[in-house]
């Protein structure tokens, strides 16, 4: 095969590009083109638009009149003279059997009203004549142009300054309208000198034989004002006029209260909003009548804006209502903590040989159980007993929050022992006292929400039932030392890790899993331990009590006291003078002040109760005493043994109080220069 030539290369190439190009070029003026005639039209091009043309075509615009069904036509202002003189149209007969209802709502007149004012005539078209305003010398006589009698709406009339002589409403065209014909006549406003002779257009007397019903609200008239003319062709219908209720006979029925009026649950809310402050109310009952005509008892649930958790209380008061502005309903007093006694839920005095857990609405402390074929596919930690069994409450909840840290970072069902043991610090006895239960002090329903948990004797119960009941048992992993890192346990397969503590302190502790690198990786889960929710109660009791509107101070006295070495100061400086001289200058006399205190002396605050109104944890002793509510449900969780209110009990119950005050006092920076810790710890 021959090949081109470098000649022949050159002498074809440039014809298809030239054409190319060529075509291009043509396509793009063809756009161009198009583009600036589109401009051209666009600029040089006027519509017909009549608010652009000249005056004439304005003037015949206004001028024209249209016949044309569901045409509006709205308001005309006329100012300065008008014409002297204009007939009305006449009204000949309609077919309208059906009844006419009017309504003529307010209407008044200042000034010399008319010598004679006719009701307007209502045509038997669906209209609506509001008012239509006119300003300046208005005409002797003003024809309003008439309207199409289907579906027209004529808006309001309001003279000002002198009116005509004569002015004539607007007529309209008959239309056969077998349908009932609706008319409101709105607030018609005159002022100024009107005219002595008003006369309205008649109606005409054709088929009108049911009666017209008239509600006349509010007429005011000033100056003399005659009565209007009626046409004898209107003379047959009766015209009924209803006044208004008067409101004294509403407020003399409001004496009596009716508990299930919506206002008086309107009126209970708008009073705590303003005298409650301090807690956010969550939902109310329907109130219940009192012990008289004018109380009613009302429950609502509220929870604390100080308190982290979002825990549900009870209150339920009695308020007294009498009769505000406009009759409206008015808390005039209100009762104290609880003293809403019909408004309270019925109570059942607990069984004391019922022995099962306690299953209540608001505290669910029930021990969780798993299914047997459930047992074998859950992950667990196990901890065994270390030596901080009978330590501090905070050694205690250091530890055990390093143990569920680790169930969660290794994804595993934390194996834990409800049984605790009373630190000797706490107890009565100034013993270590064992037998004490993880829910008095804490919320182990809030804890099973959060956390993945199981009681201990479960646990053991279904492990030892799964080996009795197959031959494979249970794949287990045991720990002997601490020094075993959660990291190193990560990607293990058994179901239970079983950490042992065996060894002498403080290497049997069980916070020192969380030590060194696994610091990093284990984070103690703070927000899954509350306080009881019975504790949280007295607590509420004792705020509600006091309105919720107090100060409080935290004398801390007992051991470190006595210690003159750590505290040299802290004995002379909590003494009741002293205190008494701190306290004047940072809360108002007579003030309710509430003593968060570890002095056993219950007389050691005397000195305060001619200045202030002094409340200490001993003068609630009927909140935990045999009678209360708390030893029922204590002593029924613990197997029917009574539950005693002990000294981690009372520091808690003192503590959460000591948050809840407006003015908070406390021992050290307020009191003592002392420093919190001993000498030279600040």
């Amino acid at each position: 095969m021959r090949k081109p030539t470098k000649e022949s290369e050159l002498n074809t190439e440039p014809i298809g590009q030239n054409l190319i190009k060529l075509i291009s070029n043509l396509c793009f003026s063809v756009f161009v083109l198009s583009v600036l005639i589109f401009t051209a039209i666009a600029i040089t091009y006027q519509p017909p638009d009549p608010w652009l043309e000249s005056a004439p075509s304005l003037t015949k615009l206004f001028t024209q009149t249209e016949n044309a069904t569901f045409k509006i036509d709205d308001s005309i202002v006329k100012t300065g003279e008008d014409l002297v003189s204009s007939p009305v149209p006449a009204i000949p007969p309609a077919l309208a059997p059906n009844p006419i209802t009017e309504t003529d709502d307010s209407i008044v007149k200042t000034g010399e009203d008319l010598v004679s004012s006719p009701a307007p005539a209502i045509p038997p078209a669906l209209a609506t004549n509001d008012s239509v305003v006119k300003t300046g010398e208005d005409s002797v006589s003003s024809p309003v142009p008439a309207m199409s009698p289907v579906l027209a709406t004529n808006d309001s009339v309001v003279k000002t300054s002198e009116d005509s002589v004569s002015s004539l409403a607007p007529a309209m065209s008959p239309v056969v309208a077998p349908n009932p014909v609706t008319k409101t006549n709105d607030s018609v406003v005159k002022s100024g000198k009107e005219s002595k002779s008003s006369l309205a257009p008649v109606m005409s007397p054709a088929l009108a034989p049911n009666p017209v019903t008239k509600t006349n609200d509010s007429l005011v008239r000033t100056g003399p004002a005659p009565a209007p003319a009626t046409s004898l062709a209107l003379a047959p219908t009766p015209i009924v006029e209803t006044e208004a209720k008067s409101p004294k006979s509403d407020c003399e029925e409001l004496k009596h209260v009716n508990c299930s009026d919506p206002q008086v649950l309107r009126a209970i809310k708008k009073f705590n909003s303003k005298t409650f402050k301090s807690i956010v109310i969550l939902e109310y009952q329907t109130p219940v009548n009192g012990s008289k005509p004018d109380e009613c008892d009302v429950a609502w649930r509220f929870r604390n804006k100080k308190e982290r958790s979002w825990r549900k209380y009870r209150d339920f008061r009695r308020f007294e209502f009498g009769i505000g502005v406009n009759c409206t309903y008015r808390v005039i007093h209100t009762g104290r903590w609880h003293s809403g006694i019909n408004a309270r839920r019925p109570w059942i005095r607990p069984n004391p040989k019922f022995t099962r857990p306690i299953r209540d609405e608001e505290i669910n402390n029930t021990i969780p159980t798993l299914p047997e074929t459930n047992f074998r596919k859950g992950k667990y930690l196990y901890y065994a007993r270390g030596g901080d069994y009978c330590k501090g409450m905070n050694h205690y909840l250091w530890s055990f929050l390093c143990g569920l840290g680790e169930a969660v970072y290794l994804n595993r069902t934390f194996v834990m022992d409800l049984n605790m043991c009373l630190s000797a610090t706490h107890s009565s006895s100034h013993k270590d006292e064992e037998g004490k239960d993880f829910r008095f002090y804490f919320d182990f329903e809030h804890l099973k929400e959060t956390a993945s948990v199981v009681e201990e004797t479960e646990f053991l119960r279904d492990w030892k039932k799964w080996d009795k009941g197959h031959k494979r048992k249970v794949p287990l992993k045991k720990i002997k030392s601490y020094k075993t890192t959660p990291m190193q346990l990560k990607k293990d397969k058994s179901t239970i890790i079983w950490r042992q503590f065996d060894g002498p302190e403080p290497d049997n502790y069980w916070y020192r899993v969380c030590e060194g690198q696994a610091a990093k990786y284990i984070h103690r889960p703070w927000h899954t331990i509350w306080k009881s929710k019975r504790l949280m109660n007295i607590v509420t009791e004792i705020s509600g009590r006091m309105d919720w509107d107090f100060d409080a101070i935290h004398v801390i006295r007992g051991e470190k006291a006595q210690n003159k070495q750590l505290w040299p100061n802290l004995d002379s400086d909590t003494s009741p003078n002293a205190i008494l001289t701190k306290l004047q200058q940072l809360v108002q006399p007579w003030r309710n002040l509430y003593v968060a205190t570890n002095e056993p002396f219950y007389n050691y605050f005397d000195n305060l109760r001619s200045h202030y109104k002094v409340h200490l944890l001993d003068d609630y002793k009927e909140l935990w005493n045999e009678a209360s509510e708390w030893h029922n449900e204590t002593t029924l969780l613990n197997g029917g043994k009574p539950v005693e209110f002990d000294g981690y009990m009372r520091a808690v119950v003192d503590t959460e109080v000591l948050y809840r005050a407006k003015t908070r006092v406390e021992t050290f920076y307020n009191l003592t220069k002392d420093c919190k810790d001993g000498i030279n710890t600040c």
